[in-house]
């Protein structure tokens, strides 16, 4: 095999020439390892058929009642006081938030709901025909399947509740959605 050698004045400053049998097996490697990183690469790759539905997937999604402005508060911020007396802007209110407010899924997936309740006011959970009674101080666990794309918006029923506790899950079409696994 000939030594590398500098390449003419009129290559690029600092190129190498190599020699031609040596060349050629440099592109030859070079192309079977594009190839093969090619196919190593789409091999990886999830490919959806015509004509067959995907599936969708199991996701587990906790959701926890937040108590944000509650009587009890009170104390800690005097200015609730006046809130929460006869004519205040919270007078037989409280507010309450579901965190996350804003979940999104893909259509056909199966969630699995944690409802956490940490507090000791009675809440509950509808969303679409789900509907879940949420005690003080408990978890519970709920299935509903996003069977349809679209903001299907679920909230807390008590009155003294409504209308701030709520939230929504954002269901996307199967086919515009494109996953990462």
């Amino acid at each position: 095999m000939r030594p590398l050698r500098r390449a003419p004045a009129r290559a690029r400053a600092g190129a190498f020439e190599v020699a031609p049998a040596l060349g050629r097996a440099l592109e030859l490697a070079l192309a079977l390892a594009l190839a093969l990183a090619l196919a190593l690469g789409s091999a990886s790759c999830r490919v959806e058929r015509p004509g067959r539905t995907p599936t969708g997937h199991g996701r587990d999604i906790v959701i926890t009642a937040v108590p944000l402005l509650t009587k009890e508060l009170a104390t800690i911020y005097p200015f609730l006081q006046q809130d929460f007396a006869p004519g205040g802007v919270l007078q037989g209110k409280e507010v309450y938030a579901f965190v996350p407010s804003t979940i999104t899924v893909q259509e056909g997936d199966t969630l699995r709901l944690q409802l956490v309740n940490p507090e000791d006011d009675a809440h509950n959970f509808v969303l679409g025909d789900l509907a879940v009674s949420l005690p003080g101080q408990t978890t519970t666990r709920a299935t509903w399947v996003a069977r349809h794309a679209g903001i299907i918006p679920f909230y807390c029923t008590i009155p003294t509740h409504t209308p701030m506790m709520w939230g929504q899950i954002v269901v996307l079409r199967r086919d515009a959605f494109r996953a990462a696994y």
